[in-house]
C-alpha cells in the first residue's frame, strides 16, 4: 500500500465558472487556473501521483502547455489515473477537503463523488467529500481563494 497526499489552491475571480469535483457549481466566482482550475482533482491527482512517486501534476499536465488551457480537470484524473493503474496500483480510498467560506457544497457532494469515482473507475464509496471554513481568516476566509487537501491510498494490484 502507498499514501499520497496532496494541496491545492487557487484566487476566485469574476468571470469564469466554478468548477469543484467535476461539477459545476452556479456561484458568482470562479477560480482561476490555467485550466478550469478545480481544486478538488488537482488535490486528488497530486495525491494520487505522489502515492506512487510519479512527481506532481504540474510535472504531468504544465501549465505552460497549451493543450491544457481550459481544460476539463476530469480529463487530468482519468490520465491519472491510468498512470497510476500503468505504474501497478489502483486507488483504494480517497478522502477530500475543500477549505472555503462558500458556496455550501454539501447538496453537490454526492455527484461530486459520482464524477471523481467515474474518472477513477472505482466505485464511489470510496472516495469521501467534505468541506471547512476558516472562520474569516487568511485567504480562504475572506473568500479571495480556495483551497483543497487530499489523502489517497493505492493498492498494489500484483
Amino acid at each position: 500500500m502507498r499514501i499520497g497526499f496532496g494541496f491545492d489552491v487557487h484566487r476566485l475571480v469574476e468571470g469564469r465558472p466554478l468548477f469543484l469535483g467535476g461539477v459545476e457549481i452556479p456561484w458568482h466566482l470562479g477560480l482561476l487556473g490555467h485550466s478550469d482550475a478545480d481544486v478538488l482533482i488537482h488535490a486528488l491527482c497530486d495525491a494520487m501521483l505522489g502515492a506512487a512517486a510519479l512527481g506532481d501534476i504540474g510535472r504531468h499536465f504544465p501549465d505552460s502547455d497549451p493543450q491544457y488551457k481550459g481544460i476539463s480537470s476530469l480529463v487530468l484524473l482519468k490520465k491519472t489515473s491510468d498512470m497510476v493503474q500503468q505504474k501497478g496500483f489502483c486507488l483504494l480510498s480517497a478522502d477530500l477537503t475543500l477549505v472555503a467560506q462558500a458556496p455550501k457544497i454539501a447538496g453537490y457532494a454526492l455527484k461530486m463523488q459520482r464524477a471523481l469515482a467515474e474518472a477513477c473507475g472505482v466505485e464511489p464509496d470510496i472516495i469521501n467529500i467534505k468541506a471547512t471554513t476558516t472562520e474569516g481568516l487568511g485567504l480562504t476566509g475572506t473568500g479571495e481563494a480556495m483551497a483543497a487537501y487530499a489523502v489517497a491510498l493505492l493498492v498494489c494490484r500484483a
